[in-house]
């Protein structure tokens, strides 16, 4: 849901091809298949195609290539933190709802297991991270 909201957000203020967005799981659950219907479903009420995206597992790579490596829980957050081989790439894990301040959240909640009230609330909160993503990369690239 991340990765869709926020290439949405890099197209509408003409971005997307200046940042390069991927997403990837801490486990190996679900590689190769595509979001959870319910996540689609409530993305594509809000005007967001994820039917492309297919899951895959982050690598070694991942946390040397990306500027923002961004985790969704603690949990997540800390596998990361494991394959970190140096402390200047553990400066790249950020906790993603910490560019939604104002949110009482501190992490966002797997909906897997809930009902599709679940996936609005992650989607709500996805959308408020993702605002302030767009400001702090605006404000680190001078973009």
């Amino acid at each position: 849901m991340a990765e869709g909201v926020f290439r949405r957000m890099l197209e509408g203020v003409g971005l997307a091809e200046k940042v390069y967005v991927d997403s990837a799981g801490t486990h190996s659950y679900h590689i190769g298949a595509p979001p959870d219907m319910r996540s689609q479903a409530t993305a594509l009420r809000r005007g967001v195609d994820l039917r492309n995206l297919r899951a895959r597992q982050v690598t070694e790579t991942d946390l040397v290539e990306f500027d923002y490596v961004l985790a969704m829980d603690r949990d997540n957050f800390e596998h990361l933190r494991v394959l970190c081989q140096t402390p200047e790439l553990r400066r790249h894990i950020q906790l993603f709802l910490d560019f939604a301040p104002d949110l009482p959240e501190q992490e966002v909640p797997d909906p897997y297991y809930g009902g599709s009230g679940g996936f609005e609330r992650v989607m709500d909160l996805v959308e408020e991270a993702a605002q302030g993503l767009l400001i702090d990369i605006r404000e680190r690239y001078r973009i």
